[in-house]
């Protein structure tokens, strides 16, 4: 946007109109093209794309997240009699200040954190918590009141009102459905897994071998392995992503017509793009990593999308947490240090942000089954070239709880509402309904 205003200023001054008036121009009237350039500035359409423009990634950690086990109050007492087999041992924690510091597996992110490039939004909530998987991760996609049921979600609505006429691909969702998140009234965005959900016509076998471009597509975006699920499964990684509801109202002919936007992202399309840029960053094995390095290359190429949504599941560690939510830990960790690197390397990184959420957090106490259950608040990493690094919002206290769950201090959405306005440069108050007060996030 900032770009697009700048050459409209440039082409006022240097153009035979603006030359001839330049100095005879009455006051009144230049006035008047500063408040209509000021109000342009601020138009609700977005002018500027993922190919020139700032792109949002939000990463959904599915199941309800340990925020007391990723960002550990190692300092506290209350921590370890709470969870005399769950506590992180002090000297196995990564400091951030005298109080708390990160899950052991996540160097890289430390790493980020004390090169500049993360920030760590402590106590993240929302007034009269739901602790149901689904409606809370719906709350959380709408960004709606607890009392109150939203069809659209947060980034449909800013689809909706900010991004009329873009390409199709202005959001891109990896994952087996479309999150509420991306509900508009005007559908947009794409949704794909699969390369069989967005190419033109069954791959060809090429002597009995699957197809340069089928075999690209599942190196990028492959599933996960027998022995990857079957881990997942047995260690309470059974939601592997929540999609929320996706109610629609959408006509025949409006559904025909989503399907066709949809088949606009051709496999062709897609390997032209992917194929521009091929990273020498060495990503891990897993799904997040995949999806990861297949947005990494789709920035890299120039796909005009502005929002990316991409889901690590497993989080629900009811059961056996110790083991689960160290690997999930370890595989985000490498992930992100892995995209990181690769957006740096592309010249990229200041042009991207990425925040994490998760639908609640856990509970202080472990439970008898080596476990945590449904809780409440957690914390929220934004990680990106542009962001403000440090700890914002308090940690919540271990001594005041709300019937034995952390009780927020940061409302969610004034993460969203912080990243709209000074990220995407989209009015907040319009996509969110109301005002949230800012962070110094970004």
């Amino acid at each position: 946007m900032k770009q697009t205003m700048h050459t409209r200023r440039q082409f006022l001054r240097t153009s035979m109109l603006g030359a001839a008036a330049s100095w005879t121009l009455p006051v009144f009237l230049e006035k008047t093209f500063f408040a209509l350039d000021a109000m342009a500035a601020d138009a609700l359409t977005q002018i500027a794309t993922g190919k020139d423009g700032t792109i949002l990634v939000v990463l959904q950690m599915a199941g309800g997240n340990d925020g007391l086990n990723m960002v550990v109050p190692y300092a506290d007492d209350i921590y370890y009699r709470s969870r005399p087999k769950l506590g992180l041992p002090a000297d196995k924690v990564l400091k951030l200040n005298s109080y708390a510091g990160l899950n052991g597996k996540l160097t890289g992110l430390k790493a980020l954190f004390d090169e500049g490039h993360l920030s760590v939004v402590q106590g993240v909530g929302y007034p009269n918590p739901n602790r149901s998987h689904f409606r809370s991760t719906e709350i959380w996609q709408t960004a709606s009141d607890a009392d109150r049921n939203e069809s659209e979600g947060w980034l449909g609505r800013y689809f909706d009102n900010c991004c009329a006429g873009a390409d199709p691909t202005v959001g891109v969702a990896i994952g087996e459905e479309m999150p509420q998140a991306f509900a508009a009234k005007t559908p947009t965005g794409i949704t794909f897994s699969e390369p069989e959900q967005f190419r033109w016509r069954p791959s060809e076998k090429i002597e009995g071998r699957m197809s340069a471009e089928e075999s690209f597509f599942r190196q990028l975006n492959g599933s996960a392995g027998d022995e990857e699920a079957l881990l997942a499964a047995s260690e309470g990684g059974s939601i592997a992503a929540i999609p929320g509801k996706s109610k629609t109202d959408l006509s025949t002919i409006d559904f025909l017509q989503r399907t066709a936007l949809d088949a606009q992202l051709s496999s062709d399309k897609i390997l032209a793009i992917a194929r521009k840029y091929e990273s020498n960053v060495p990503y891990p094995q897993g799904r997040l990593a995949a999806s990861l390095s297949m947005i990494a290359r789709m920035i890299a190429g120039g796909l005009p999308t502005r929002v990316y949504y991409v889901s690590q599941g497993g989080f629900d560690t009811h059961a056996g947490q110790v083991n689960a939510h160290a690997r999930l830990m370890g595989e985000l960790n490498d992930a992100l240090s892995a995209f990181a690197t690769d957006l740096k390397q592309q010249g990229n990184f200041d042009r991207v942000l990425l925040i994490t959420f998760s639908e609640f957090g856990r509970r202080l106490v472990e439970n008898a089954n080596g476990g945590t259950d449904h809780g409440a608040a957690a914390p929220m990493f934004i990680v990106g070239g542009a962001v403000k690094p440090g700890l914002f919002g308090k940690y919540p206290s271990l001594s005041d709880l709300d019937y034995g769950d952390l009780k927020f201090n940061t409302d969610f959405r004034s993460v969203y509402g912080t990243v709209l306005d000074k990220w995407l440069r989209a009015p907040s108050q319009v996509v969110l309904g109301r005002k949230f007060p800012a962070l110094p996030i970004i």
